[in-house]
C-alpha cells in the first residue's frame, strides 16, 4: 500500500455486476497448479466454481482488512499481488486475510486465441508470479473483490477523469476485451464500456464474435454515460446511417439485387444486399418444385441474385425471391 495517500477520491464506480457474471459463468478452479499439471481442454470446459470469489473463501477476512482496500480502491492505488490459482476466467490472487479476481481480459498480455489449451497454458504460467493491480469492483457483502492490471497501467484518476471527460455522443476509440453473448467489452484507456449486441451492427447478430474479436482496436460511439453506477453504453452502429431509413428510396419492387445467403432456416433463407440490410427469401420463393429442406437450394455465403417483392422500411423487413429472379 502506498504511504503517501491523497485525500481525494479517485476511484470510479464500479462495473455492471453483468459484466462479472459472463466473465465468470464457466471454468474450474485449480489452485496451486504444479508447473508439470496435465493440460486438457475438457478439464477446461467444466462449470466454474463461483464460489471462489463470492461465498466462504472470504470466511477468515476480517473487516479491517476490508476497509484498507476499500481506501486503496477509493485512492485509485496500484498494488502488487501474487497470483495463487486460476479458473478459465481468469486469475486468483491474495490481499491480507482476502481472496480476489483478476479477469482474464483484465491481463495486459493474455493471449486473444480461441484455443482453450493456450488460454490455459498462460493462466498456468501465471501462478506464483507477482502481478502490478487495481481494484475496480469491491463489495463485501458479497464477498467481491475484483481487480485489473489493465487499470493499473494508466495514472492515479485517469479511469474517474476518463468517466467524467466522456459525453453523450462523442466518438472514441478503445480495445475489444471481452465478448459474450449480449455484446462487446471495449477498453477505452482503464475504463471499460459495453457494446451491446442490438448495437453492434444494422443488420442481424448472430454472435459478438462474428464481427469482432479480443484485442481489435475500434472506433466507438458513445451512447449513455450512466457515472454513479460507472456504466458506459457504446455502439458500433451508430457510426453508420441507418441504411433502413432510406431503402425505399435506393430500391424498388421489382428490382433484381445482388445478395449473399447469411444463413438458412427451415422457412426460408436470408440474404444481405448491403451491410446491415438483410432481405428474406421465403422457402416459396426460393425455387420452382418441391425440395425437402431450403438447404438443398442455397447455403451460406452463397451469391445470389433475387428479385425485390416487397420493402417495409418502418417493419424493417424485406422480401425478396430467387424464383422470380430469373
Amino acid at each position: 500500500m502506498s504511504s503517501n495517500i491523497q485525500r481525494q477520491d479517485q476511484s470510479p464506480p464500479p462495473l455492471d455486476e453483468g459484466y462479472w457474471s459472463a466473465l465468470l459463468h464457466e471454468g474450474e478452479f485449480a489452485a496451486s497448479m504444479p508447473d508439470d499439471a496435465p493440460v486438457e481442454d475438457d478439464a477446461f470446459d467444466e462449470p466454474i466454481i463461483s464460489h471462489i470469489i463470492t461465498t466462504d473463501n472470504q470466511a477468515g477476512s476480517t473487516d479491517e482488512d476490508w476497509k484498507q482496500i476499500e481506501q486503496i480502491m477509493q485512492f485509485d492505488e496500484v498494488i502488487e499481488l501474487s497470483v495463487m490459482g486460476y479458473n478459465r476466467g481468469g486469475l486468483l490472487v491474495e490481499w491480507q486475510s482476502l481472496h480476489g479476481f483478476v479477469p482474464a481480459s483484465q491481463l495486459t498480455s493474455f493471449p486473444t486465441t480461441a484455443s482453450s489449451t493456450l488460454r490455459r497454458n498462460a493462466l498456468v504460467d501465471m501462478v506464483g508470479t507477482k502481478l502490478k493491480l487495481r481494484v475496480i469492483e469491491l463489495n463485501q457483502e458479497q464477498n467481491r473483490l475484483i481487480l485489473s492490471e489493465r487499470a493499473a497501467q494508466v495514472e492515479a484518476g485517469e479511469r474517474a477523469g476518463i468517466l467524467q471527460r466522456l459525453q453523450r455522443g462523442d466518438n472514441v476509440s478503445g480495445t475489444i476485451t471481452n465478448l459474450c453473448d449480449f455484446g462487446a467489452f471495449v477498453d477505452l484507456g482503464g475504463l471499460e464500456g459495453l457494446i451491446h449486441i442490438s448495437e453492434l451492427s444494422w443488420g442481424r447478430v448472430g454472435h459478438p464474435t462474428d464481427l469482432l474479436e479480443r484485442g481489435q482496436e475500434v472506433y466507438v460511439h458513445v451512447l449513455e454515460i450512466e457515472r454513479e453506477a460507472g456504466r458506459i453504453a457504446l455502439s458500433l452502429k451508430r457510426l453508420h446511417p441507418d441504411p433502413w431509413v432510406t431503402v425505399n428510396e435506393r430500391y424498388q419492387i421489382g428490382q433484381i439485387v445482388k445478395g449473399t445467403i447469411t444463413n438458412v432456416v427451415d422457412f426460408g433463407a436470408f440474404a444481405c444486399i448491403e451491410e446491415g440490410l438483410e432481405g428474406l427469401i421465403h422457402v416459396s420463393e426460393l425455387a420452382e418444385g418441391h425440395f425437402l429442406h431450403p438447404r438443398n437450394v442455397v447455403s451460406e455465403g452463397q451469391e445470389v441474385s433475387a428479385k425485390v417483392l416487397n420493402i417495409d422500411s418502418r417493419a424493417r423487413r424485406l422480401g425478396l425471391s430467387l424464383r422470380l429472379s430469373s
